[in-house]
């Protein structure tokens, strides 16, 4: 390679995003509502493999389903030539390993997860190629009481995301039977205005017309509309369930529509279905999907376990707290340490552990090719880190025992700089931070 060429740049895979730094203060914000709103209804985290077997996908989503037709990232392992893919979503993961490890032993299990999902999509906004997704996962229970449970969980966590504008939408997809008889009358149907239909819809005809009903195309929405409807077929149980979570919804004040268009792409689901939905997204509307899927744990090998769950698009979900106008900025540190000459430096270290040890989050400014370490140059520095204090560390102060604390925000921030000892800088600047709302007691603690 001559001297003068440079290496060719490697850029990331298409579709598959790199997350920011500028953007951790609000996915941090994001996830550490999620987790305190599922702890606060009782739901314990599990973590599964990003890769499990091919199989698993296969049986669990149907095979003739978009996801394992044509999106799946599957591959053989070419150690020992097992068929192997990235997940496309989460539930299957989550069921294998209950079955596998046999967590309803001893009774339900509330269970929530995180984590990247792959998609070989059209990558658009707000869909990637591998995307996040946070769900929860209630094994166990058979009740409409934890369907209802988990739309007020959503509701909660909206609102404390400061969220607006999510609406419900909700429908009964009954069970298998009632499906099937649903499915035969709305084939015929179908086939009786064959002419109105476009080649999607042909194509999905006999393999999955339920999809059909979900079609975004002007010229079939009027005969789609006049299409029979699933929750005229269901029987005495499914809509006793179906009224059981409208009724726990309505006397906890969630507002609801419900949609009997709604259906999943998936084999697995019964009964309850929903959507969080939003206009703010221009198309994509869903920012979060669930429903029952009590069929499913068998359909793995387990004992019949009812199952009900849900899933967030979490970059969706993000675009909406971006929306909705709120500040994310988060400031680098409380305190930036400035220092210069060596003995200052040393000095400086202890000075920033002193510090951490008191719960603050300091940076203590190092050296770097570009910055030259002046006093000007590293107060810049202290400046853009939107700290509250920097603490200075010159020569003088060394000779003295003693750092230079200036305040950095505030009105009075150009002149207000106090010499303090080494050892109290600590709690000088806890003091300063508790007290900063006009408190006269020096003996405050900061807790960070």
């Amino acid at each position: 390679m001559s001297e003068n060429k440079k290496a060719e740049k490697i850029v990331g895979v298409k579709g598959m995003n790199d997350i920011l730094p500028a953007d951790a203060p609000l996915w941090e914000l994001f996830e550490n509502t999620v987790q305190s709103v599922l702890k606060s209804y009782g739901f314990l985290q599990i973590r599964t493999p990003i890769v499990e077997p091919t199989a698993l996908f296969a049986r669990g989503l149907g095979a003739v389903t978009d996801i394992v037709e044509k999106e799946m990232y599957s591959f053989v392992d070419s150690m020992n030539g097992d068929q192997l893919t990235l997940r496309p979503e989460s539930t299957a993961g989550v069921v294998r390993a209950a079955i596998e490890h046999n967590l309803t032993y001893e009774g339900p299990k509330r269970l929530w997860y995180a984590g990247p999902m792959f998609r070989h999509e059209k990558p658009q906004r707000g869909r990637y190629r591998q995307f996040h997704q946070v769900g929860a996962e209630a094994l166990g229970f058979t009740g409409p009481d934890i369907d209802a449970e988990l739309i007020m969980l959503c509701q909660r966590l909206w609102d404390d995301l400061g969220l607006q504008g999510i609406r419900l939408e909700l429908n009964s997809i009954g069970n298998a039977e009632e499906r099937n008889r649903h499915r035969a009358d709305l084939i015929a149907y179908f086939e009786q205005h064959k002419e109105l239909l476009d080649a999607d819809a042909q194509r999905r005809l006999h393999s999955n017309p339920l999809r059909i009903l979900d079609t975004k195309n002007p010229a079939m929405q009027e005969m789609v509309n006049a299409a029979p409807k699933l929750l005229d077929y269901l029987g005495e149980e499914s809509l006793a369930h179906f009224e059981g979570v409208q009724k726990i919804l309505r006397h906890n004040s969630i507002p609801f529509t419900i949609n009997p268009r709604l259906v999943r792409g998936m084999d697995y689901y019964n009964r309850t279905v929903f959507e969080w939905v939003t206009d703010q997204l221009g198309a994509q509307g869903t920012v979060c999907g669930g429903g029952r899927y009590d069929p499913l744990i068998e359909m793995f090998g387990g004992k019949p376990t009812p199952a009900c769950g849900f899933a967030i698009g979490v970059e969706r979900l993000l675009e909406l707290m971006k929306a909705s106008g709120e500040k994310f900025a988060q400031k680098l540190c409380d305190v930036y340490v400035v220092h210069q000459g060596e003995a200052a430096g040393m000095q400086a270290f202890v000075v920033a552990e002193r510090l951490r040890d008191a719960g603050l989050d300091v940076v203590l400014h190092c050296a770097s090719a570009s910055a030259g370490g002046s006093f000007k140059a590293q107060m810049k520095r202290a400046d853009a880190s939107g700290a509250d204090f920097a603490v200075i560390i010159g020569d003088d102060e060394v000779a003295n025992g003693s750092a230079t604390v200036k305040t950095m925000r505030g009105e009075n921030a150009d002149n207000n700089q106090t010499t303090v000892a080494f050892e109290e800088v600590a709690d000088y600047v806890v003091d300063q931070i508790t007290c900063s709302d006009g408190c006269d007691h020096p003996d405050h603690h900061h807790h960070h």
